[in-house]
């Protein structure tokens, strides 16, 4: 028997089964059918197919299970650390006395609702094309123009804000507030989209973010509306949501992701502080090389200043005249020189021409003589009798006609 009574003290004792069952019924009546909200811990599958685990909140815990018959329908796989809703029955195991929670429906709660949401929009327009590199619109190098699509009471705004104002660029600037949280924040994302691209084509980027947070938080970047406006943009935009491990689906349509709004501020006018660098650089440069030519032509100016030219100009002509001197004392030797070479060559071959000259001959009484045709007579045998000649002597000439030779 189960129940002992004790007379003497009059005392109701009960087995350990016994009350263990009575436990068993009170709770299976009270709790025929609840819903339990909760994190999984210490969840195992069991090669059965059965699941068991513990559902905790930062206070207590239950322990429960789910029966093969019942989860072969799930559509994600529990871990521990998911957040659920739970529904069951309350009933206890005999054996040890705990009670636990009869799983026969299970699904995800909060964030991990809202990550299978996000999960199943992803992969929907990624086979969609949003996400190919082929659409990407290039961003400018050169950026002037610049939109900002972000909560004006927000970090991201003030973040990027601060770093265009320490780079000291000049660049434009146009800020589009919307809500970046909450019920209809995805509708005015979509809307200064929308309204940028209509009013102001002009513009080379628009950066598009918010600060970090839970996914709930980043919500409003994981809406299907905001990546297709996203897509259609005209405008290059680059997507800035939360910090580095954050990612929405805004950043895979967008044409760039950056991790932080502070880094799509940099990034975007990254080629601008470049070629600022590089003019700064150009112009020290520019400075040391006309510093340097006018040092150059200083020092040239005081050559010039300290040159005999300007000096003692007459040291400079002094040195001059001496030399054409020197020249002129040179040529004149060389023409005397010359001259004097020249006359006694010159009495030589008079001298030679003297000797040999048929006027000295004519001296001592030799002539030459010439027939009508002023040819010399070599021959009697030349000349016909009858005929005149001319006879020349050392001093005047003969006229004579041949009256007889030998």
């Amino acid at each position: 028997m189960n129940i002992e009574l004790n007379n003497e003290q009059d005392r109701l004792i009960y087995t350990v089964s016994k009350i263990s069952n009575e436990i068993k019924l009170i709770l299976e009546d009270s709790y025929p059918a609840v819903w339990v909200r909760g994190e999984v811990s210490n969840f195992r599958l069991y090669s059965s197919g059965h699941m068991y685990f513990n559902i905790k909140d930062s206070d207590s815990q239950i322990k429960a299970i789910m029966f093969r018959n019942t989860n072969v329908g799930l559509n994600f796989k529990p871990t521990d650390g998911n957040e659920v809703l739970i529904f069951g029955r309350i009933s206890t195991y005999l054996k040890s006395g705990d009670y636990q929670i009869i799983v026969s429906h299970m699904e995800q709660f909060g964030q991990g609702a809202l990550y299978n949401a996000y999960e199943k929009l992803k992969n929907k327009l990624e086979e969609a094309g949003l996400f190919e590199q082929k659409y990407k619109k290039k961003i400018p190098d050169i950026v002037n123009k610049i939109a900002i699509v972000t909560s004006k009471e927000g970090a991201a705004l003030y973040d990027i804000l601060k770093v265009i104002d320490t780079l000291n660029i000049d660049v434009e600037i146009l800020i589009c507030p919307t809500r970046v949280q909450g019920k209809g924040a995805d509708k005015e994302i979509v809307k200064a989209i929308e309204y940028l691209n209509i009013h102001h084509r002009n513009l080379d980027v628009l950066l598009l973010g918010r600060g970090g947070g839970q996914i709930e938080d980043l919500w409003a970047f994981n809406s299907e509306d905001v990546a297709k406006a996203i897509f259609n943009s005209k405008i290059p935009i680059v997507s800035c949501v939360g910090h580095e491990i954050d990612f929405t689906i805004a950043d895979f349509v967008s044409d760039l992701r950056a991790p932080t709004p502070s880094a799509a501020a940099e990034i975007v006018l990254r080629k601008r502080i470049e070629l600022q660098r590089q003019l700064t650089s150009l112009k020290a440069n520019l400075y040391n090389a006309i510093n340097n030519t006018l040092v150059y032509c200083n020092q040239s100016l005081q050559r010039l200043k300290n040159s005999k030219a300007l000096t003692n100009p007459q040291d400079l002509y002094k040195e001059k005249i001496d030399y054409i001197n020197e020249l002129s004392n040179k040529l004149l030797k060389n023409i005397e020189r010359i001259a004097n070479y020249k006359t006694e060559k010159f009495e030589n071959i008079k001298h030679k021409l003297q000797i040999l000259s048929p006027y000295n001959v004519f001296k001592r009484g030799f002539s030459i003589c010439f027939d009508e045709n002023n040819k010399i007579i070599k021959e009697s045998k030349d000349i016909e009798m009858g005929k005149q000649i001319k006879v020349q002597l050392a001093v005047g000439n003969l006229y004579a006609e041949v009256k007889k030779y030998d």
